[in-house]
């Protein structure tokens, strides 16, 4: 379980995040949508103890991540390129993970295959270093990474930004898939509202900072009122 507790940072005047008492379950998808500037990727940061909360704290399973280590081993993210060596090539960069995290070759190779239809055909044996891939390339390795290791928590910002719709939709079976085999929790915000209901089972809708609305989404139930929300907006 993830708690949130008094969770404050602002930059100068601008509140980016304000919220009282949240809690994440275990095995929820949970979907963080709103718009620029909601508080999303701060909030994020400061689960992965990227960024310094001014007041408050959240905790991962009772740990807390500013005082302890402990949760780095059961938690997976990817955020933006400064996640990645991008003076490796992607198989160089798994080959890495593997080894620290005492993999054998095979056994990395082995747990690339599960990704082979996502990565479709296109990462690679391409030859290329990370920093010379596509976007949307890019992205799939972060992706690929924060899975790699079969987090119990999985935290990933914008997934859906500049893949392709084929591989958004693979994106989507993988997480759902993922989720299903191993009960991970996963956290996700995007702006891709269609698709964060697609995935998610639970909603929360930032608005400058504030969590304003907090959906269960079974079956996509939190659909109509999410369009209303932004269509107002």
């Amino acid at each position: 379980m993830i708690t949130i507790n008094h969770l404050k940072k602002a930059f100068g005047n601008t509140v980016a995040c304000d919220i009282e008492q949240f809690k994440i379950n275990d095995g929820e998808i949970l979907g963080l949508v709103g718009n620029n500037g909601a508080g999303k990727t701060t909030l994020f940061r400061m689960l992965l103890d990227l960024l310094k909360p001014d007041e408050g704290d959240v905790a991962l399973d009772g740990i807390n991540p500013a005082q302890s280590e402990e949760w780095k081993a059961a938690t997976g993210s990817y955020i933006d390129e400064g996640f990645l060596i991008d003076f490796l090539t992607p198989e160089e960069y798994f080959a890495f993970i593997g080894k620290i995290t005492d993999k054998t070759q095979e056994e990395v190779d082995e747990r690339l295959k599960d990704f082979e239809k996502f990565a479709a055909g296109e990462i690679f044996g391409q030859k290329k270093l990370i920093r010379n891939l596509s976007a949307g390339n890019k992205q799939k390795v972060g992706i690929i990474s924060a899975l790699f290791n079969n987090p119990k928590l999985v935290i990933l910002d914008e997934p859906f930004n500049f893949l392709d719709p084929s591989s958004q939709n693979t994106l989507k079976h993988v997480l759902t898939e993922y989720n299903r085999r191993t009960g991970a929790t996963i956290l996700v915000s995007s702006h891709n509202l269609a698709h964060t209901i697609d995935i998610s089972t639970r909603i929360a809708l930032l608005e400058k900072g504030h969590i304003v609305r907090d959906l269960a989404n079974a079956d996509g139930s939190a659909r109509a009122e999410l369009e209303n929300y932004f269509e107002t907006e």
